[in-house]
């Protein structure tokens, strides 16, 4: 399971809007794009403010760059947007809900297993051999 752990910030407080990452640098070091980053924020999946110069310019930290890189670990298990923005106000509300961020998790790996199977079920079909798959081994004539 996912899980996020408070990782050290090393330089300057988070209170420092001046220091920090970029946009750009950020979406480099995650492998996402800047839009993808401006959406994650809009979208309510990032965990904590994100810090902004008195320009107005986002300043993103090493902890956005771990909740970043976990979100990103979920939608590339088919996670929905709903669900991780779910996840993520559990995670932002603190201890005390760790059985329901749990149940969510165990949903999804639910869901993920299912489409796993199936797609299984479907590679069979076209390699033609799917009648063999999943099926008791029988014997004709045995007894």
């Amino acid at each position: 399971m996912l899980e996020v752990k408070p990782q050290p910030v090393p330089g300057p407080a988070r209170s420092d809007p001046q220091a920090g990452l970029s946009i750009a640098e950020a979406a480099r070091r995650t492998g996402v794009s800047v839009h993808t980053l401006r959406y994650y924020e809009r979208a309510g999946l990032v965990v904590t403010t994100v810090d902004r110069t008195a320009g107005g310019r986002r300043r993103y930290q090493q902890q956005d760059l771990y909740w970043i890189t976990i979100c990103t670990k979920l939608r590339a298990t088919g996670m929905p947007i709903k669900t991780i923005r779910r996840y993520a106000q559990l995670v932002s509300v603190g201890p005390g809900n760790e059985q329901e961020r749990l149940a969510l998790m165990e949903a999804h790996r639910a869901d993920v297993t299912a489409k796993l199977a199936v797609n299984v079920y479907r590679g069979r079909l076209v390699a033609g051999d799917a009648d063999q798959l999943w099926a008791p081994n029988r014997q004709t004539g045995a007894r």
